[in-house]
């Protein structure tokens, strides 16, 4: 890991990709194996705020919900060495891809039927609060799936794969979005 470590010279790390697809999960180990800090996006939001995500959508509404996640975003972008899992809309803003840009961009690709299942009990997703979830989260990666595939790195995920496996398969794959690390250069060159 310290080689994959100093590669990276301390670049953040994004994880994008649907609602229940992981990327707090993975992040968090993801982290724990560079040794660098975790950040949530959406838990930041929660801690700023002292509301739950879908009481801050039902109060306020997605647009103004969609603010705070840039600005959680812009605030940690200048940071390095760290791993952020981001809520599953923010790739919908523009703005925030000048912030993701800025450190390597992963998605996390999990099939719509792997997702649905997943979230099927979950009630704090503001958005699959709905007469068909199912038809809400197909609608969601239709509109976003252009924007997800503008990562650095796509992941692909099935129903089978651990954390682990998922972990390790991001971090064997960084390595090859990365530039290759400079020659020395002699210092005996006369120039």
């Amino acid at each position: 890991m310290a080689i994959l470590r100093d590669r990276l010279q301390g670049t953040n790390l994004y994880l994008i990709g649907m609602m229940g697809a992981g990327k707090s999960t993975i992040g968090q180990q993801i982290a724990k194996q560079l040794d660098y800090r975790f950040f949530d996006t959406d838990q930041v939001i929660e801690q700023a705020t002292g509301q739950a995500i879908r009481d801050l959508f039902a109060g306020m509404g997605e647009m103004e919900f969609r603010r705070l996640e840039t600005q959680v975003l812009s605030e940690l972008a200048p940071y390095t060495r760290l791993v952020v899992a981001t809520g599953g809309g923010i790739v919908s803003q523009s703005q925030n891809w000048s912030y993701l840009r800025h450190g390597l961009v992963i998605w996390l690709n999990v099939p719509i039927e792997v997702l649905y299942q997943r979230l099927q009990q979950d009630t704090t997703r503001p958005l699959l609060q709905t007469a068909d979830p199912l038809a809400k989260l197909q609608l969601l990666l239709q509109e976003r799936r252009s924007l997800y595939a503008q990562a650095d790195l796509e992941i692909p995920i099935e129903a089978s794969d651990t954390t682990e496996q998922v972990v390790d398969r991001v971090l064997s794959q960084i390595p090859t979005i990365l530039k290759p690390m400079p020659e020395q250069i002699p210092s005996n060159l006369d120039f």
